[in-house]
């Protein structure tokens, strides 16, 4: 069944390290809105795009496999959320690439999406309660993409 799998999108760590990052550091309440405008919550995507956390929203966009999204937050500054979900789908060089440059925090929201327990561990004692949350809202519509790609009745479809 691995041809109903959707192709992995790639990204090249040469050209994140091209990017000046901008920071990205929210308050809890913040973190917590972002959480459920990716679990579809559409008026809090809204609040969050016409409150100064555009990035946020082209982030959750990009969850859900928008490429124009994701160009978005490649070219304005937000390559390291960019990085974060790649490495959420599997991508091995955004992976390395989150470690090199040391957001070791996105590391661990990336690879407890992958369902690595360390790093549900990881999450759960050295950072704050909101970024196990939104590991565990990303991962749920992660998951939800993956088994429609793989469900021959929802071929194609994203949610």
């Amino acid at each position: 069944m691995k041809w109903f799998k959707r192709k992995k999108r790639t990204i090249i760590a040469t050209d994140l390290s091209k990017t000046t990052l901008k920071k990205i550091d929210y308050p809890p309440k913040i973190i917590l809105a972002w959480s459920k405008a990716i679990e579809g919550n559409n008026k809090l995507m809204f609040w969050l795009k016409e409150n100064g956390y555009e990035e946020l929203a082209m982030a959750t966009f990009a969850i859900y496999l928008k490429d124009e999204a994701r160009s978005w937050l490649q070219n304005n500054g937000y390559a390291h959320l960019l990085a974060m979900i790649n490495a959420a789908e599997g991508n091995e060089s955004a992976q390395k690439w989150l470690i090199t440059h040391n957001f070791i925090t996105l590391y661990h929201v990336a690879m407890a999406v992958e369902n690595e327990q360390l790093s549900w561990k990881w999450l759960a004692s050295n950072a704050p309660l909101d970024l196990f949350f939104l590991a565990k809202s990303i991962k749920k519509i992660k998951d939800q993409i993956e088994d429609n790609h793989n469900d021959i009745h929802t071929f194609r479809k994203d949610i």
